[in-house]
Parts: C-alpha cells; sequence; structure tokens
C-alpha cells in the first residue's frame, strides 16, 4: 500500500507564494460611494429579519456566509434563488424558530459595492468580524499559480491593497478562500465545478481546475472541525442546498450533532440513493420497454440516460418546488452531479456499455410480464356486477367485447389463487384457513377437529378415564 506523501496543499502553495497581507481599505476616506441609502444590505433588514427571544432559541443571533464565484455559469445562484424549502428570503429574514438569520455576502445580490462590498471580507481576515462565518463556493477553483507566472489571473473578486507598496491588485476567488477558510465555521461547495471540478476541470483545460476539496486539502477542517460540504449538481436542486445549510446552521446553532454526510462530504440522505430508484419511468425498464428517441413515454436508458448509476434526487425532488427535473421533463441523466463528470460520461446520448446487459435481460423478462399484466389488467378493470351480467354498461365502448371462454376461465383460476390464503372466506367444499391451515368444517359450523375432540372426551368419561390421563 502505497503511503500518502505529506505535500503542501494548492492553498498553501498560493498563500506561499502571495505571502501574509496587513493592508486594508480605509472606508472613512473612502465615503459613501457604493453605499445605496448610505447603509450596507445587513442594515437595511435588519429592522424586519432581527428576531427576538422568543425565536430565537440559540446563542447566535446572525452568521455570515461569504459567496465566492470561481470559474462557473452563475447557474449555481440562479438555482439557490428559486429554492423553496427554505428559501433564501427565510434565511435572510430569520424567520426560521432557531436558526440565526444569515448575512449573506453575495457579488450579485448585495446592493453595497466596492470597498463596502468586502469590508465584511477584511474584516474576517482580521478576526474583527461580529458573529461567526461560513464561505460558499460557486464554480471550480482554478491554479491561480499558473496565472501568476504571466502576471494574471483567471477569477478575480475584487481589488484590495495588496501590491507592492501598497498598490491596488485584483484579489482572486482562490486567495480569499485560501485566506478565509480556516476560521470559517464551515466550507460549503455548492454545483459539480466546485464540488469535483465539473466541465472546467474536463480532460484538457489550461486552466488546472479544480474543486474546493482539492483545493484546500483531505486534512481540512473547519474552525469548529467540520471537512468540506459538497451539494454536487449542473445546476444543483436550489432546495438541496439551502436544505444542507439550515442543517449546518442547527449544527452550529448547538441543537444536535452535525447530520449524515457520505465518504465524499454529500448530505447523505439527499444523495443516498440513485436517479433510477425514484424515476417516474422506472417501471418501463422492469418491464423491458425503453424510448427510441426524445420526446418517448418509456425509459431512457438506450437514448444516453446514467440514471441506474448516479447519485441525485432530481426524479424524487424535481428541480423547483417539486416541479420538473431531468428525467420528469424526458431529458436523459447525464450524470452532472457525480465527481467523474462530464469525462466519463461522454459521449453525451449514447446508451452507457453497461446497459445491454441490463437492458437485454429487462427486455427478455419484460416479454414475459407485460403479457401478465396486462392480462390481469383487464380483469381488475371490471366490476364483479359486469361479470355476472355479462355486460359493461357503458357508452364510451359500444364495442367492446366480453371476455372470451378461454379469458374467463383464466380470470377465475386468478381469483382462486387470489383467496387461497384468504382466512375469512370459505370455499366450495365447506374449507376455511384458520391459522394458515386449512379446515373442515362441520353441519353445524364448528372445526370439524373440534368435534372430533368432543366426541373422544365423552367417550373416556363413559368409560370412566380420568381427562387429564391419556388413552
Amino acid at each position: 500500500m502505497a503511503t500518502r506523501v505529506n505535500e503542501k496543499t494548492p492553498a498553501e502553495r498560493l498563500l506561499e507564494v502571495l505571502g501574509p497581507v496587513d493592508r486594508f481599505h480605509d472606508t472613512d476616506e473612502i465615503g459613501d460611494f457604493g453605499m445605496p441609502a448610505r447603509a450596507y444590505m445587513e442594515h437595511m433588514l435588519e429592522p424586519v429579519a432581527r428576531a427576538g427571544p422568543t425565536s430565537r432559541l440559540g446563542p447566535l443571533e446572525k452568521v455570515h456566509a461569504f459567496w465566492f464565484a470561481g470559474m462557473s455559469c452563475d447557474g449555481c445562484s440562479v438555482s439557490v434563488t428559486g429554492a423553496q424549502a427554505p428559501s433564501i428570503e427565510s434565511l435572510l429574514l430569520g424567520a426560521h424558530p432557531g436558526l440565526p438569520r444569515v448575512i449573506l455576502h453575495h457579488p450579485v445580490i448585495n446592493v453595497e459595492s466596492g470597498p463596502h462590498y468586502m469590508n465584511a471580507h477584511e474584516n474576517a481576515i482580521q478576526e474583527t468580524l461580529d458573529a461567526p462565518y461560513v464561505i460558499i463556493l460557486e464554480g471550480s477553483i482554478s491554479d491561480e499559480t499558473k496565472a501568476l507566472e504571466t502576471g494574471g489571473y483567471w477569477s478575480g473578486q475584487g481589488e484590495e491593497p495588496w501590491g507592492p507598496e501598497g498598490e491596488m491588485r485584483t484579489v482572486t476567488t482562490d486567495e480569499w478562500i485560501a485566506r478565509l477558510a480556516p476560521g470559517a465555521a464551515a466550507s460549503i461547495a455548492i454545483g459539480t465545478c466546485a464540488t469535483w471540478g465539473g466541465v472546467p476541470a474536463a480532460e484538457g483545460n489550461p486552466t488546472g481546475a479544480m474543486s474546493l476539496m482539492d483545493f484546500l486539502g483531505q486534512d481540512y477542517r473547519s474552525a469548529l472541525g467540520v471537512p468540506v460540504v459538497n451539494v454536487p449538481g449542473c445546476a444543483p436542486i436550489g432546495d438541496n442546498f439551502t436544505e444542507t445549510v439550515a442543517a449546518i446552521l442547527y449544527f452550529l446553532q448547538g441543537f444536535g450533532p452535525l447530520p449524515e454526510f457520505d465518504e465524499l462530504g454529500r448530505p447523505a440522505w439527499l444523495f443516498g440513493e440513485t436517479v433510477h430508484q425514484h424515476c417516474v419511468r422506472g417501471a418501463y425498464y422492469e418491464e423491458g420497454s425503453y424510448a427510441q428517441e426524445f420526446g418517448d413515454k418509456e425509459c431512457l436508458v438506450e437514448i444516453g440516460c446514467w440514471g441506474p448509476v448516479v447519485n441525485c434526487n432530481i426524479t424524487s425532488r424535481g428541480a423547483i418546488n417539486h416541479v420538473g427535473g431531468c428525467m420528469n421533463a424526458g431529458g436523459a441523466c447525464i450524470g452532472c452531479t457525480m465527481p467523474g463528470f462530464p469525462d466519463k460520461f461522454t459521449p453525451f446520448y449514447k446508451i452507457p456499455p453497461g446497459s445491454r446487459v441490463s437492458t437485454t435481460a429487462s427486455r427478455l423478462l419484460g416479454s414475459f410480464i407485460r403479457p401478465l399484466r396486462s392480462y390481469t389488467n383487464s380483469h381488475l378493470n371490471r366490476e364483479t356486477r359486469w361479470d355476472l351480467h355479462g355486460d359493461v354498461p357503458t357508452a364510451w365502448a359500444r364495442e367492446r367485447g366480453e371476455p372470451s371462454l378461454v379469458q374467463d376461465a383464466g380470470h377465475k383460476f386468478y381469483d382462486r389463487m387470489r383467496r387461497s390464503n384468504d382466512t375469512g372466506r370459505k370455499s366450495k367444499n365447506d374449507e376455511e384457513l384458520v391459522f394458515g391451515k386449512r379446515v373442515e368444517f362441520t353441519q353445524d359450523k364448528r372445526p370439524k377437529f373440534e368435534q372430533e375432540q368432543e366426541e373422544r372426551v365423552l367417550e373416556k368419561t363413559d368409560r370412566g378415564i380420568p381427562q387429564d390421563e391419556e388413552s
């Protein structure tokens, strides 16, 4: 077994190149520039967001959430703004009993800009922030040390006086995370780019793109001992993210242990099963019925669906408010929540090689199962009264034929099998199942074994033999 070499993580290597920082903006000199209504968004929301002692049951009144965008398409932000359970609005307003309100610092959502927007980030680095904080990454981490070799950068967020002699320079997303992660209460990666590298990390990319987990390293633990939390998806289900955030906040508030995560840091209750296990088209797979083109109602495996092997709850939860979702809307699963995406799932919309075995077996079984189910369905689609009268009183199908003699005989045989274990129904032979055994009944409706036992007792009495003595 190969031993793990204790090398520096990409985050440590980046900070080694950049060095420490000790200069920050003087917001007093800047004035009101970038401050609508001369207030931060936190202060604008505070009159309606601050909760009282009746609803804030733990020690934390608020938690800061720093949202960073790496190499991304902003799809994760769009997805989360559509979340319903809980919604972003309810988290920002502290509407959930026991949860601290979330002070979100998002480069798109926040109203303040420029140095005022970066003020909370600077306070976090200086350890002067007024509450705990978590960091959230959307998009993959690039290898900024490669870009530094030519004096450039890949993904920037704001400027700080961290250049030579206090000159302003662009601060990359990677640098912010490397400096803030050690002091964070939790570090959360949202979307497949942030959790596994995603499309920007596909083979042949020039950026050295990687996941937050790769960037911080295997030994990373937050200030409260939490490894990197991963909520994958391209884009992820918004509710998956907000529900995970709520669960972590309850933990930070001291209401219980950290919820269960799998070995890759995914919420186990959300990613513990495959797409196929809850797919609305799963029964077609079992019966060996497969779609031949998009738009068909059957199982999508043969037009490139990887659902049977992909961990995701999109089919059961839907995209937004339990509506939509890839397979629910007719789209094949291309494995976007998985660490191997996209390289191990290409070419898209082609049948996965391993599916040939299972689909062939399902077709063979389905060719036998489908006719049987159709045969039973035709019997169960009839009232007992219609069987007795031999007629279905419907004007919707005037030409509908009655069951043939063969079908009628088969249906009666089916009913006998169905009732064979019915303990509350007598058979034509005046027998009944009692405690799982078939029992013959007498004329006075008593089980025959009771009558025989009574006769034996009377016989012993006539012969003068005690009842508790064996004959």
